[in-house]
């Protein structure tokens, strides 16, 4: 038992494990830090955060985790974003067998930063050619040339023609 519970902890991370070595160490050791570092092998400092955790129902965050990692376009720059959204939106095209959610655009990353600009964005809000591309993948959108409903096919025996020609 003692090696499935290590086992399970050791598949989690950050704030989920400690909550989850909270819940063994009430459980099983009476709510005891030591005697959890004891019986489990789980460093006790997490054990006791943890329980902190649980007790105020606050989650404490690393700082790496929180300062760490640069932000995407679209949450340094929402409106941009959302006027990006509405241009793409425009020229946009589901794919006609409705089989996946991406739309396919003829909008070049090239046009939509043009299309940015017109509308008075400039500077850095405005990002590079290939990080437009990016975001408009990120987005849903694909650059792709419009696709048109394709007709059924002969199936070589003239069946169809004959079915036509048999309503006349």
């Amino acid at each position: 038992m003692v090696d499935d519970l290590r086992l399970a902890a050791s598949k989690m991370t950050g704030a989920e494990r400690r909550s989850f070595q909270a819940e063994m160490c009430l459980k099983y050791c009476g709510g005891s830090a030591r005697q959890t570092e004891i019986v489990f092998g789980w460093g006790r400092k997490n054990v006791q955060l943890g329980l902190h955790e649980k007790r105020t129902g606050i989650v404490c965050l690393g700082l790496q985790s929180v300062n760490s990692g640069c932000k995407k376009w679209e949450e340094r720059y929402p409106i941009v974003a959302q006027s990006l959204k509405e241009i793409a939106e425009a020229h946009a095209q589901q794919n006609p067998t409705f089989n996946n959610p991406i739309a396919y655009t003829r909008l070049t990353a090239a046009e939509a930063i043009k299309q940015l600009r017109n509308l008075g964005y400039n500077g850095e809000e405005v990002p590079a050619a290939s990080t437009m591309a990016d975001i408009l993948n990120r987005l849903g959108y694909r650059l792709r040339k419009v696709v048109k409903a394709k007709p059924k096919k002969n199936l070589g025996d003239g069946r169809y023609l004959r079915e036509y020609r048999e309503k006349r």
